[in-house]
């Protein structure tokens, strides 16, 4: 996972490597079962706060994606990459989905123009 890589403004950093992990779970950098980095670790490697990777850590034990184990550190719960999975269908059900159906609207580009250009970028 790249820690190092810049923070943007849009949204506070906790929630920005809430995300990171998040995504490094569904590309199966961090795998179930296996232990994330430290604390410690990513607040020295990323350069922030520990607190904030603290809040970022909680947010997804909060959301079942690690958990605890005393003494040993974080891991990835097992089921984590198919919670994350379905999380994010729904937000791009819910959120991307609308943003997208309305520029297309805005843009004139016909859903089956939409449905040829998915196909041509996926092969």
């Amino acid at each position: 996972m790249a820690m190092h890589d810049s923070w943007n403004d849009q949204q506070p950093i906790y929630r920005q490597l809430r995300d990171r992990v998040a995504a490094s779970v569904l590309a199966g950098a961090f795998k179930e079962g296996e232990s994330v980095p430290s604390v410690r670790q990513v607040s020295s490697e990323a350069k922030i706060n520990h607190i904030t990777v603290s809040k970022a850590y909680q947010e997804l034990v909060d959301e079942g994606v690690l958990e605890v184990r005393r003494g040993r550190g974080m891991f990835v719960v097992a089921g984590a990459k198919q919670l994350l999975l379905a999380q994010e269908k729904q937000k791009f059900i819910e959120q991307e989905l609308p943003a997208l159906a309305a520029r297309l609207q805005q843009l004139d580009i016909a859903p089956s123009q939409l449905l040829d250009l998915l196909k041509d970028s996926l092969s």
